[in-house]
């Protein structure tokens, strides 16, 4: 099998699972327990709290553990709406995922003016729209670090600088950026940012939200103490620590890391641009990640191209994972301009640590044949 769906999720890395594995079969007390080994976890909660904190140049009182970015997106927009009453607009923009786009539509509900951001044909969003429309009644500003379909890296410092401008609160969905790229929160000028584990060689079902100090948010999770009464719940010990040694390995191995991906991610599109007719690139052609390539197939669907590859063992996806059950186009292909039925022929290949330069040759040698065989059944496609 050909495995070129990292961003819907990463394989826990063998390092990964070691780390957790005494944390399932020795080491396995509540952390909450005051007994000798209800400590020993609670110190590895605490460990990797400082870990976490020091891979993003956060502080340790400023993580807060979560079961994934859609939590950790929720807490964000929710908690802090929640925590106050005075400012009513909520910002973000057209190319979210569903977990911050939808947690957004949802506080309407509660009498909050929900503004979408425009973004250009690359998936970049509109600076001047965000500061024409930004004023003293904004809350918070949610725009992500980079996208999930189409790995377009967003401005987030330039955004941030315009919400605190007006006193908001800028919060960014990192969870395809976290483990990939290198991230300073100071530097960034983030308040509020979203990861998670399984993104980056960790386990699913954790991930961690990280709040500058000083922002005030309430718990969504009502219950017990946990988190600095934030988050309500026995932590995920072995969970905590496998997210903790991700982003030890992530750390040592970004930068080649990096470097190898976009050299076969460049190959790969280099390839079949060259051997399929009338395909075009989706997302911005250089700020975007070096593990994600995006494009559109004119007059083919996106699911057939994915079931062919599935039946020659690769796998890919034509967006986001949230939305694989849908017949809709991508909203984030139709926010950038592309046109509907363009959009549907979309199709997404994302690299990582496993992927190996014969896999990519594999894909480049399989796929025109298959794009030729389903443009033939076409009744769109001019022959």
């Amino acid at each position: 099998m050909i495995y070129l769906d990292y961003n819907a999720t990463a394989p826990t890395d063998p390092r990964v699972i070691e780390a957790m594995r005494t944390y399932f079969a020795e080491l396995y007390a509540n952390p909450s327990s005051i007994h000798t080994p209800g400590q020993k976890a609670k110190q590895a909660v605490e460990h990797s709290r400082e870990v976490l904190a020091n891979f993003l140049n956060a502080r340790p009182e400023e993580v807060y553990f979560t079961s994934g970015g859609t939590e950790a997106d929720n807490l964000a927009i929710k908690g802090l709406a929640f925590a106050q009453d005075k400012r009513k607009k909520i910002i973000y923009s057209s190319i979210e995922h569903h977990a911050v786009m939808n947690t957004c539509k949802y506080m309407s509900k509660f009498g909050y003016e929900i503004i979408s951001v425009p973004v250009d044909r690359y998936g970049v969003v509109d600076l001047n729209f965000i500061e024409e429309k930004t004023d003293e009644d904004t809350l918070i500003i949610s725009v992500m670090h980079a996208n999930n379909e189409v790995g377009t890296i967003q401005p987030i410092r330039e955004i941030a600088q315009i919400a605190h401008k007006y006193g908001a609160v800028f919060h960014t969905d990192a969870v395809q950026t976290v483990g990939k790229i290198d991230i300073d929160i100071m530097e960034l000028e983030v308040d509020m940012l979203s990861l998670s584990g399984h993104k980056f060689y960790g386990p699913k079902g954790v991930g961690a939200l990280i709040v500058k100090k000083g922002i005030k948010f309430d718990a969504l999770l009502h219950g017990g103490h946990h988190e600095r009464n934030h988050r309500a719940g026995t932590e995920n010990v072995p969970g905590i620590v496998g997210l903790a040694k991700a982003c030890e390995l992530a750390q040592a191995e970004i930068p080649d890391e990096e470097k190898r991906l976009k050299e076969l991610r460049d190959r790969l599109w280099q390839g079949l641009n060259s051997q399929i007719s009338e395909i075009q690139l989706n997302g911005h052609p250089e700020k975007r990640l070096a593990n994600t390539l995006n494009f559109s197939v004119k007059y083919v669907e996106g699911e057939s191209l994915i079931l062919s590859l599935n039946a020659e063992s690769i796998c890919a996806s034509t967006g986001s994972a949230c939305s694989s059950g849908s017949l809709e186009p991508s909203h984030v292909l139709l926010a950038m301009g592309i046109p509907a039925e363009i959009a549907h022929g979309s199709l997404r290949f994302s690299l990582g640590r496993w992927t190996k330069p014969e896999e990519i040759e594999k894909v480049i040698d399989v796929l025109p044949g298959i794009v030729e065989k389903l443009r033939q059944m076409s009744p769109l496609y001019k022959k």
